[in-house]
């Protein structure tokens, strides 16, 4: 075949450092077109952004040319910088080392998108610490409870 097809749903998810309520809504949409496009920049296409207080969901078609952790590793260096160049945290800003990656089907897309989309609503009923362990336990990933 000369030409490569893909269609690879990945949602990522990674913390502020020490988990701390840092995105206030004012700087929120900012951040996540910052993030969109630094993932387009590298020809990724975003599917669904929305950044808690103290954490983000990101929803992409990953471009096979590039490694999730490759694209989250760059993000988050990129969405640091935007944020403390711009001075929209009273501290510096950071993101928590580590990420949770999830792949998804087709037939899930709208889904994910709706799920990301209302995290301010999902958010009311359930801890970011719940969330990503049912994360982790839906999709059979091993790990360390202390972490």
């Amino acid at each position: 075949m000369p030409n490569t097809y893909t269609q690879l749903l990945t949602q990522s998810v990674f913390a502020v450092k020490g988990r701390q309520d840092l995105i206030e809504e004012p700087i929120r949409e900012s951040i996540e077109k910052f993030i969109c496009g630094t993932a387009t920049t590298r020809k990724h296409k975003p599917l669904a952004v929305y950044c808690m207080p103290d954490h983000l969901h990101f929803l992409i078609g990953l471009n096979p040319d590039q490694s999730i952790s490759n694209l989250v590793k760059e993000i988050k260096m990129a969405s640091n910088d935007f944020i403390n160049g711009n001075h929209f945290t009273k501290q510096h800003f950071n993101w928590q080392e580590g990420y949770g990656a999830f792949s998804y089907s087709r037939s899930a897309l709208d889904k994910v998108v709706k799920y990301i989309l209302n995290q301010k609503e999902h958010h009311e009923k359930k801890t970011f610490k719940q969330e990503y362990i049912s994360f982790l336990e839906k999709f059979a990933v091993k790990y360390d409870e202390k972490y």
